[in-house]
């Protein structure tokens, strides 16, 4: 195994910053490969895509194939083919959830429709289809394949848990590494093949990926119970208005009283609202944020020790330090 420094000489320093140029070329991909005749497509994915985000997906991508050393041009054109998988689902999930607020502003639902949003979802997911035959070799094309049909799958597990107060903590994380995690996997596993790594280092970048993109999710339920609307840019308590239970509120009906943990159960069963306040109180009190904290502090972890196989560089560093700077975020 190759030694690396417990973090990078830095601590201060932000580890996205090291593709800070590799990712505008990205952002030109994706906004080329935006163009379209249909004026509706591009203003409903423009808007979406064009609100931000941390593109941590392709960062994952371009950080993963820094550290293996490949620098094929291929590398921005699949980076925008997952940035436009993870987009497309965006836009199904706010239809899905009847979201109202991403990334501080109305959702494109909530501007252009539903049906404009479904269908320029699916465009996104056929356009990322139509760019990866043209650059991808068939490992890759086979790896977007299956990520993108686990994460149906992952979606649909997640509708048949609405409103159910019983899921067990081994269900949601089910559904998280189905639904979220597989494409933080997909990411970090296609630059091992196009850098025709062995199989060994491959599986360790495939696990990185899906212990970074764990850990991204649970915090992002934490954040759902200990954020705020204005940093998070979205809704406090969304979650528990769509019915999803949640690791925070798995452990808190574990931790709190009888009666709290009833509370917690009825308002998922129903949807009701009416006491969010108090529920979010419990959460905060029973000690299940800290909870849920450390399971994503132990994903974390798993992706620290992963990338501990990578070369030593300094994008292997950074990769590092992306996976301790998650548990710390705040929105």
């Amino acid at each position: 195994m190759n030694s690396h420094p417990p973090t990078i000489s830095d601590p201060t320093s932000n580890p996205l910053a090291l593709i800070a140029q590799e990712m505008v070329q990205v952002d030109g991909v994706i906004s080329d490969r935006l163009s379209t005749g249909v004026p509706l497509v591009a203003d409903v994915a423009k808007y979406i895509i064009g609100a931000g985000g941390k593109r941590l997906r392709p960062a994952l991508l371009l950080l993963v194939s820094g550290a293996l050393g490949f620098r094929g041009s291929e590398r921005f054109a699949l980076a925008a083919v997952v940035e436009f998988i993870h987009t497309a689902t965006l836009l199904h999930d706010d239809v899905v959830d009847d979201s109202t607020l991403r990334r501080g502003r109305a959702t494109a639902n909530q501007v252009f429709g539903n049906p404009a949003s479904v269908l320029v979802g699916d465009f996104l997911y056929s356009r990322a289809f139509q760019m990866m035959v043209e650059v991808a070799p068939p490992g890759v094309i086979s790896v977007l394949a299956e990520t993108t049909n686990v994460i149906a799958e992952g979606e649909v597990l997640q509708l048949m848990n609405v409103r159910d107060a019983n899921i067990t903590e081994e269900a949601y994380l089910r559904v998280i590494r189905s639904k979220t995690a597989k494409l933080f996997e997909a990411s970090a596993r296609i630059p091992s093949i196009l850098a025709n790594a062995d199989v060994q280092l491959e599986e360790q970048c495939a696990v990185y990926g899906q212990a970074i993109g764990t850990a991204f999710q649970v915090i992002d339920d934490a954040l759902d119970y200990d954020g705020s609307s204005e940093v998070m840019g979205k809704n406090l308590g969304d979650d528990l208005r769509e019915g999803k239970l949640t690791l925070p509120l798995i452990f808190a009906m574990r931790l709190a009283t009888p009666a709290h943990s009833k509370l917690i159960k009825d308002s998922i069963e129903t949807g009701a609202l009416e006491r969010l306040t108090d529920i979010i109180e419990v959460v905060r009190a029973t000690g299940a944020l800290r909870k849920t904290r450390l399971v994503a502090q132990s994903e974390a972890l798993r992706a620290v020790e992963a990338a501990r196989c990578l070369p030593v560089n300094p994008y292997s560093d950074a990769l590092i330090k992306l996976a301790l700077d998650l548990v710390g975020r705040q929105n």
